[in-house]
């Protein structure tokens, strides 16, 4: 018996086990998080006896009259003091590591009430955050001591509401303290544990599978093989070429491949039961690299061949504008795939729910994975009803089934409620990741810098299913000219089907990929010019009226020249500091149905924004309550924010391709006008009962149109980023200057801003994806993710020029915000030591790792 004190209580337990899952498990202290299990990323922080400490690597046996504080422990006036402040400071995005954060946070201001943020910094370097860039998080830190040293009420302010206005979030204080439910907090009375057998090969026909062993384990309530599917064999995004299971005779795509599914009472019986399953292969020669998946002899991995997706994009002549340049740069690059490294994994709980399934899931559309869970149960659409949990992290990897669509099987076959989460192992294994690419870009210029034309290859190892990567290759071929002015392109792109770990959408979705080789060759081209890589941007930014190179009529709140103006100062004060531009585009576009959704239903006097739009971490339910209150005056108090549930929110689409902030904030904008026209003068009692719903559909021309100057997208935010580095080599500060229309939420706009930074210097610097045999060979701790105090200054800087009604004049910021980090990193070193680098991560830097 281990006996010990936990949150002031004294608790017993005779098995020994991890603490983490003791606390969780039993004593349903769900503030403390499963982030990794590895001891890597501090969302399962807690205090042992005063000493911030990781859970999961703690047993129970070694807490024999220890005392342990979680969140649930902090008194009142902590919860109150921490809840604020990292509320106040824009410190919560998706919110899961927070809670840990805030432990690490008691655990020094306990010790030192007055910290400087060196002290902080240092505090928090176990304690991973993949939304923020940690700024704020330290500025939280920082103004809790302080609120602390001095006593007194929390500050009770006033909010408007209206748009421009740094409104509290409106899930933040709940994320701070560790009250926000995540799907794997979900606790149902009769819940089963359920979770996949996967394929120990990259390719393999599966011969033989045999459950017998696995069924008769004590615990275990259903093993199902694909025999017993009750809906379709194959799910996907765009292309149904992805497993629900792979049946007897079928081909397995990679070792991630699920060929059996077990629920069980217990996780342990769950895993002594997956121990036993025997599966017989026939195992065959993987398809692994881009030259084999290309080769003409290679085996066809799915139906239709390994080329999937090919873009060709023709405008002007480029051939005969680059015969007659006076400058002209030819160079190959390489990008590796990258893991999103959100914290929290993936997890659904689905229940038995009249003659159908309601699957609790945290992911990027609801209706999305209402669609694939119907197609694999078999159940009509209207008996499927998926309800989001808070998200812990996206970034684009939670946009296919990972366990939904499990979850809900077992659920329809048991007859009761399954939860079904991956181990980090798994999600590192399964859920696609950023592509990486192989490309050629060419560039040239005239005698002043002036850009002439461009021309491009980019090929792409998708992985073992499509997931969206025609969209990611559409997307990186589209803008591979960048944000300047010239029309004379040919850019040829193609994605292939491997043996490898599937790859999706990732933050700039295939642009952060070929940003960072056009962006490059720029500045080998100013250097021939004789001019510097600022100037040869400037020249050539693409300005209001002037023509895109896809062709697009760049608008009125077109404010590239203004992001370089806002660098100019400290590019002048330190010419060797790297630079680099980016656009993206708000909406999926290129003549894809685009539509966002919102119904505003009026109870008990407060209006309640209903929309699928999924927040992970982005804060869209904060965006769409102030374009309420900024369109019908109303109070904050007068307006809150329902989780999306298929059951009564609009389909408003994935939160993807930076759209939700445009597509759904015009939604709520037409919505909050039709209220406040029925209002006129009257107060809600006069529409109780009665839903405003509104939509937006943004029209769009088809790639590849014949129009003189087609509508590509509906809008495209512009970014320049500006890198310095120290004497010693590390990156000493970064200044990213974003044209975002009109901020909504400010400090959520420079926490997007700073969150992007930091993500794209690890992709830039440290960050990669080896595999071996198919397979990763990273732990969650060695992918190179940038920690606390590692992480140098970013300044944020918001470029406002937008007048526009569409939205109250917002454009998304989330992807781009990743985007030109890594070429002016590049070039920061170019600069510094005239290695031009042409693969990321930059080899060569005091972040590089020292080769074995």
């Amino acid at each position: 018996m281990y006996t010990f004190v936990v949150n002031g209580k004294t608790v017993s337990t005779e098995k020994d086990e991890k603490l983490l899952t003791f606390l969780r498990e039993e004593l349903n202290l769900t503030s403390v998080k499963n982030g990794c299990s590895e001891g890597a990323c501090g969302t399962c922080m807690i205090l042992i006896d005063g000493k911030a400490t990781k859970a999961c690597v703690q047993k129970t046996s070694k807490m024999e009259g220890k005392r342990v504080i979680t969140c649930e422990g902090l008194t009142e006036r902590e919860k109150d003091v921490y809840a604020w402040a990292f509320t106040h400071c824009g410190a919560v995005q998706c919110g899961f590591c927070t809670p840990g954060m805030v432990i690490s946070a008691k655990g020094l201001i306990d010790e030192n009430p007055d910290p400087d943020r060196d002290q902080v910094r240092f505090a928090l370097r176990n304690n991973i955050c993949r939304c923020t860039g940690y700024k704020k998080i330290e500025d939280a830190v920082l103004l809790a001591a302080k609120m602390f040293r001095e006593g007194g009420e929390v500050p009770h302010e006033v909010f408007t509401g209206r748009v421009g206005e740094n409104l509290p979030r409106v899930d933040a204080p709940a994320k701070a303290v560790g009250t926000a439910e995540y799907a794997d907090d979900i606790r149902l009375p009769g819940m089963l544990h359920g979770g996949a057998v996967r394929s120990e090969y990259p390719r393999a026909i599966v011969k033989s599978i045999d459950v017998t062993e696995a069924i008769q384990t004590p615990g275990v309530v259903k093993c199902i093989t694909a025999a017993a599917l009750p809906g379709q064999l194959k799910v996907g995004h765009l292309k149904r070429d992805q497993w629900v299971l792979v049946p007897v005779g079928g081909e397995v795509h990679f070792c991630g491949d699920p060929i059996v599914l077990i629920a069980a009472e217990t996780v342990e019986a769950l895993n002594e039961a997956r121990a036993k399953v025997k599966i017989e292969y026939e195992v065959l020669k993987p398809v692994l690299t881009l030259e084999e998946a290309m080769a003409p002899d290679a085996p066809e991995l799915q139906e239709g061949g390994n080329c999937f997706a090919h873009e060709h994009l023709v405008r002007g002549d480029a051939e005969a504008k680059l015969a007659a340049s006076r400058y002209v740069v030819t160079t190959q690059y390489h990008t590796p795939p990258t893991e999103h490294a959100f914290l929290e994994t993936e997890t659904a709980v689905a229940a038995p729910e009249g003659d159908g399934v309601v699957v609790y899931s945290g992911d990027q559309g609801i209706y999305q994975t209402k669609r694939e869970c119907s197609d694999a149960t078999g159940l009509n659409p209207d008996l499927v009803r998926v309800v989001a949990k808070s998200v812990g992290g996206g970034f684009g990897g939670k946009e296919d089934m990972s366990v939904q669509h499990h979850a809900a099987v077992l659920a329809l076959l048991t007859g009761r409620p399954v939860k079904v989460s991956m181990t980090r192992k798994e999600s590192m294994l399964c859920h696609p990741k950023r592509h990486g690419f192989e490309m050629e870009v060419t560039t040239g210029c005239d005698e002043n810098g002036i850009i002439t034309a461009m021309k491009a290859t980019l090929l792409t190892d998708s992985g073992a299913f499509a997931s969206l990567g025609g969209p990611v290759l559409q997307r990186a071929c589209t803008h591979a000219a960048g944000p300047y002015n010239f029309q004379d392109i040919i850019i040829d792109g193609k994605a292939y089907y491997t043996n490898n770990p599937p790859c999706g959408a990732f933050r700039g979705f295939g642009v952060t990929q070929s940003c960072f080789a056009s962006e490059c060759n720029l500045n080998k081209l100013a250097e021939l010019v004789g001019i510097s890589a600022f100037e040869i941007r400037y020249r050539n930014a693409i300005r209001p009226g002037q023509v895109l190179p896809n062709g697009q009529v760049a608008d009125a709140g077109t404010a590239l020249v203004e992001t370089l103006d806002a660098v100019r100062p400290y590019y002048e004060a330190n010419p060797k500091a790297g630079i680099a531009c980016a656009m993206k585009n708000a909406g999926l576009g290129v003549g894809i149905p685009d539509t966002g959704r919102v119904t505003l239903h009026v109870e008990d006097g407060v209006v309640h924004v209903r929309t699928s739009a999924a927040c992970i971490g982005q804060g869209i339910g904060t965006i769409a309550c102030q374009i309420v209150c900024e369109v019908t005056g109303l109070r904050p108090d007068q307006v809150v924010w329902d989780a999306p549930d298929t059951s009564i929110a609009p389909n408003s689409g994935n939160t993807t391709a930076s759209r939700q902030t445009l597509f759904t904030g015009e939604a709520a904008r037409r919505a909050a006008t039709e209220l406040r026209w029925a209002l006129e003068g009257r107060d809600l009692t006069a529409v109780e009962g009665v839903d405003f719903h509104q939509e937006y559909t943004g029209i769009t021309d088809k790639l590849g149109s014949d129009r003189p100057n087609p509508v590509s997208h509906i809008a495209y935010g512009y970014a320049t980023h500006l890198v310095e580095l120290d004497d010693e080599g590390r990156v000493k500060r970064v200044i990213a200057a974003h044209d975002v229309g009109r901020a909504v939420n400010p400090v959520s706009v420079e926490g997007q801003i700073e969150g992007g930074v930091v993500m794209s210097l690890g992709y830039a610097l440290t960050e990669d994806f080896p595999l071996k045999d198919g397979r990763p060979t990273a732990v969650y701790a060695g992918l190179g993710l940038f920690r606390a105090n590692q992480t140098p200054p970013v300044e944020a800087v918001i470029i406002e020029k937008n007048d526009s009604e569409l939205a109250c004049g917002a454009k998304g910021i989330g992807e781009i915000c990743s985007i030109p980090t890594a070429p002016a990193v590049q070039n920061a070193y170019y600069n510094r030591d005239g290695n031009f680098r042409t693969a990321l991560p930059l080899e060569g830097t005091p972040y590089s790792k020292k080769k074995k």
